[in-house]
């Protein structure tokens, strides 16, 4: 019975350089017998039933002397077992013998048809070490769990390299670990300003920045909250003091008058100190000659009213 406490069998590696080198190297008739040794092997087995009795029963002793024999007897028999799947390409003579694949499969015998063959697990032989190919569930929950956690972490970067401020909405910086894991080649250069560059600014400055932008935000925030519904003239005045106007109509400011012009009355002082006043009969106008051959214009009655004429006021004689 395995440990419970052994890890699995997919995350170990085996070998064993002193049986190998007992058995006179690896090759097509010591690949299943080396194989046995290891911790993926189960006793069980039919390969470990005729390795027993050869080693017990001398008339069966030639099945395990090749691999073609001993594969052979385990055709002939229903149940577990331990076949080469693939043997190593040859790359010349003393090149190594590359890997090989060993098949962990059930047979069920069937009359008059083809045995039935399930496939359980699959080995590698690499040299000396001896691995056990993982299975396509644990390789996709793998590959699903390798995913989620990177889209996990870069959620959490990007929230945390997001910030938001008043006057620019959204910014994204790069977080401060990139900035340390960067070559050391490269931080003299960076840190070093130029000739025009600005002062980096110190921790206290950044804080108090941040601080106040934060202040800032929440006031206008605030501000559009009382405000919200209120709106600015779309016409927006112009001008200097004294000379307003609005933008979308056209209107040109009055140019100010010379400096050479004097004028007699002022809008608001009154009249200038050297004007002069003219006098009122010359102010008025001249009336025009009366010719002698002109009508004498005729002169309408009134008519006098039907009731009491008032009484006449006595005059002192």
């Amino acid at each position: 019975m395995a440990n419970p406490n052994d890890p699995p069998l997919d995350e170990i590696q085996w070998r064993s350089p002193p049986i190998l080198a007992q058995m006179g190297g690896l090759h097509s008739n010591t690949i299943l017998f080396y194989f046995a040794e290891s911790p993926f092997f189960e006793r069980t087995s039919n390969n470990a039933v005729i390795m027993s009795q050869a080693m017990n029963n001398m008339s069966m002793y030639h099945f395990i002397q090749t691999r073609e024999a001993f594969e052979g007897r385990l055709k002939t028999m229903s149940g577990l077992e331990f076949i080469v799947g693939e043997e190593p390409a040859e790359t010349g003579p003393g090149m190594g013998t590359g890997v090989w694949v060993i098949r962990k499969q059930t047979r069920r015998k069937r009359y008059q048809d083809d045995d039935e063959i399930t496939v359980h697990a699959s080995f590698f032989v690499v040299g000396e070490n001896i691995y056990m190919a993982p299975a396509l569930a644990d390789i996709l929950a793998s590959r699903i769990m390798t995913i989620s956690s990177a889209i996990s972490k870069a959620l959490s970067a990007a929230e945390g390299a997001r910030k938001w401020r008043a006057s620019t909405g959204h910014d994204y910086q790069l977080p401060s670990s990139q900035s340390a894991t960067r070559p050391k080649g490269q931080s003299s250069v960076e840190n070093t300003p130029g000739p025009e560059a600005p002062p980096k600014p110190t921790p206290a400055s950044h804080k108090t920045d941040e601080f106040s932008l934060e202040r800032a935000s929440e006031e206008a925030f605030l501000a559009h909250m009382r405000h919200g519904g209120e709106y600015v003239d779309e016409n927006p005045i112009t001008g200097r003091p004294g000379e307003f106007h609005l933008s979308s109509t056209g209107r040109r400011a009055v140019p100010p008058p010379k400096a050479g012009t004097e004028t007699g009355i002022g809008a608001m002082n009154g009249p200038a100190p050297g004007a002069k006043l003219e006098d009122k009969k010359d102010g008025k106008t001249e009336k025009s000659p009366k010719s002698a051959n002109m009508p004498k214009p005729k002169r309408r009655k009134s008519k006098m009213s039907n009731g009491p004429s008032p009484a006449q006021t006595p005059t002192a004689s």
